[in-house]
């Protein structure tokens, strides 16, 4: 096996390379080397809080300055660890090499100092970082509040379908000032690591470095995890990913311990009758409806998957649907291949799905899904297919509807982005769509493509909820004696 799918196992600032076990990677058949990192366990949680002291003697710009210096070494072309963790990733990711090489040309870009500043004074406040902001007057006279957010001791149980997540999770640890143990996935073992790897050769002394771990183990494995996730070491813990990675987690739930989850959700798209307007209007809305399917190749909670179409559900209804199916499956190959390639992995349990429903022409047309290179799926009647929970590798299902409330009834918990045509629509329906349980409302074909802001998630604020809000009061000795009687 090359070399250079080792992956190393970082403890704030230790580079632990020796003894590797193997283990497989998700796709390609490829496997890596990690050191055990049940060998390793003591080392991992920061037992004593008071440890975490040094990263207060920083100011909010010295931990700026830092990571901005640490973004201009994360050039995949001279940064040896970014372009090993590439290479690693083009075997074992979901997405392309060409989407890969875009995601990691970038990777620098994401450390720019004016967007990390504005994502920590939305989620959290710069004053509330830098120290104690007083709350103003009380109901009770004399009393005065003062508050203050803390850093935690956290476990990150990162997803690896893109390595943006890699990345936030490193800067969110230093600009909460956190102490952090990111648990790497077999998708993408390398990206984090990497990433501090770079940060321990630029300042291996540098609180921010000794203050983060990057590890992979097999989830579920009870050596590691019964002694990781205890109260006394770690106070809150990150979870991307299905339910299987989060059900190992929650045995060891207990008070003390905090679980964020940002789980897995499908997304989807709503389209109203104004996109049949005209000839040019109906072939924008399926480019940008490309984008919403195709873009990143399917591969994040964020891409639609079921698209509800206020085409009519009459003679004339379904032609207009299948016409926007015919204009989508064409633009969807025509998308540039930085943010969407045929899928180099395609289900095959879906290609069979998708074989077996072509047959039924009353009731779906197909365009594509031959091969790799995606389908768009047309319903003849006002339902999804029922394999629609598992639409991936750039397959999207369009549903003829009379109204859009057939298409506001299918929202639910489940659902995180829903992409809109046109904005008027947007705006009409965008408080009904979070009541039903959506938690993100976008333009169409920006639900890949743009995002104001990468603090929030999933309808939760996971910065500010790494954060401990301590909250410290002050009150007239004579009035607190008074009340002793």
């Amino acid at each position: 096996m090359s070399t250079e799918f080792d992956v190393p196992l970082i403890i704030r600032g230790e580079i632990i390379e020796s003894d590797g076990i193997e283990y497989g990677g998700r796709r390609g058949g490829v496997a890596f080397r990690t050191p055990d990192v049940a060998a390793h366990i003591a080392k991992l949680p920061l037992r004593t809080p008071s440890m975490m002291a040094d990263l207060y003697a920083l100011r909010f710009e010295d931990i700026l300055d830092f990571l901005v210096a640490l973004g201009d070494r994360l050039d995949v072309a001279q940064n040896r660890h970014i372009q090993q963790a590439f290479a690693l990733s083009c075997r074992t990711s979901g997405l392309s090499e060409s989407i890969l090489r875009h995601h990691y040309a970038h990777i620098g870009a994401m450390f720019d100092r004016t967007e990390m500043r504005a994502m920590m004074e939305r989620s959290c406040g710069v004053d509330y970082l830098e120290g104690w902001v007083d709350q103003g007057p009380s109901r009770f006279p004399g009393l005065q509040a003062r508050t203050r957010a803390f850093g935690s001791r956290c476990v990150h149980v990162i997803a690896g379908n893109a390595p943006i997540v890699s990345i936030l999770t490193v800067i969110r640890n230093a600009l909460t000032r956190s102490d952090a143990i990111i648990k790497t996935p077999s998708n993408d073992p390398l990206t984090a690591a990497a990433i501090v790897r770079t940060m321990a050769e630029m300042a291996p002394d540098h609180p921010v470095t000794k203050h983060i771990t990057v590890a992979y183990w097999k989830g579920g494995d009870e050596r590691i995890e019964q002694a990781l996730y205890d109260p006394r070491g770690v106070e809150k813990i990150v979870a991307w990913g299905g339910f299987d990675s989060v059900k190992h987690i929650t045995r060891y739930l207990q008070p003390g311990i905090d679980l964020i989850t940002q789980d897995p959700k499908l997304s989807g798209t709503i389209i109203g009758k104004e996109a049949f307007a005209d000839d040019a209007t109906l072939a924008s809305v399926a480019r940008r409806l490309a984008l919403d399917i195709g873009a990143q190749n399917q591969e994040g909670c964020v891409s639609a998957r079921v698209i509800y179409v206020e085409s009519g559900t009459d003679e004339e209804g379904l032609e207009r649907a299948n016409r926007l199916g015919q204009l989508t499956f064409t633009a969807l190959q025509a998308l540039p291949e930085h943010l969407s390639t045929p899928h180099k992995a395609f289900d095959q349990a879906l290609k069979s799905e998708i074989d077996a429903i072509r047959l039924q022409d009353e009731d779906f047309r197909v365009f594509g899904g031959r091969g790799n290179e995606g389908a768009v799926i047309v319903s003849q009647e006002d339902y999804p297919v029922d394999f629609s929970r598992t639409l991936a590798c750039r397959v999207g299902n369009i549903v003829p509807i009379d109204s859009v409330e057939t298409a506001v009834r299918s929202v639910n918990a489940y659902t995180q982005t829903v992409g809109i045509y046109p904005e008027a629509l947007k705006t009409a329906l965008r408080d009904r769509l979070a009541f039903q349980g959506a938690q993100r409302i976008v333009s169409l074909g920006g639900a890949a493509t743009m995002q104001h802001n990468m603090e929030r998630q999933d309808a939760i604020e996971p910065v500010r909820r790494m954060c401990k809000w301590v909250t410290e009061e002050e009150a007239d000795g004579r009035q607190l004696e008074t009340l002793a009687g």
